[in-house]
């Protein structure tokens, strides 16, 4: 009796944990997106904002104990633009180059809205909402970017969407090719 009643408890338990996922955001309506680096960007991204944390506390007890505030002025120089690189341009770099990449994408299919979750500066996760409407795909093809939401650029992985259609709605390739199919009847009934 007692090992069927742990089972059954942990069936139970398996099935209240399927149906409730911690992605669930029914204000966001539905996940039609996960990217599949959101763990490496924001892992990289920590391991890149500590070590400068570490450089800032470290450099005083550095110059302290290699005497390098004795040195010449170009000693000095070099050692702090070799420890300035490391301390902010490589975050602040960092930052930018992975701000767009959308950890996961929900739409409400009543209203046309996007909700799109992305890292902030300070790693936490930030919603952007947007209108189908407001999606502008770039002229070139850009690095880092899928498309622009109003002005901002986000990167999406067009294969990790379970539906290609939801991704063809979000780039407004459903609408662009029932225009072109719209404009051909018209030139066939004008000939």
């Amino acid at each position: 009796g007692f090992i069927f009643q742990v089972t059954s408890f942990h069936g139970v338990a398996v099935r209240s944990l399927s149906t409730s996922s911690p992605h669930d955001h029914p204000e966001h309506g539905r996940l039609v997106y996960k990217g599949n680096l959101a763990k490496t960007v924001l892992g990289v991204k920590f391991f890149s904002y500590s070590t400068s944390i570490f450089n800032l506390f470290m450099m005083p007890y550095i110059m302290l104990k290699s005497g390098i505030g004795v040195e010449s002025l170009l000693v000095q120089a070099a050692f702090y633009g070799l420890i300035g690189v490391f301390t902010f341009v490589t975050p602040v770099t960092l930052h930018i180059l992975t701000k767009g990449y959308v950890i996961r994408l929900y739409y409400k299919d009543e209203v046309d809205t996007y909700t799109a979750i992305t890292y902030n500066a300070i790693l936490a996760e930030k919603a952007t909402v947007f209108h189908q409407k407001d999606v502008k795909i770039p002229d070139i093809t850009k690095m880092f970017t899928t498309f622009y939401a109003k002005t901002k650029s986000m990167l999406v992985n067009p294969t990790l969407f379970p539906n290609p259609q939801d991704y063809n709605h979000l780039m407004g390739y459903d609408k662009s090719s029932f225009l072109k199919f719209e404009e051909l009847e018209e030139v066939k009934e004008a000939d």
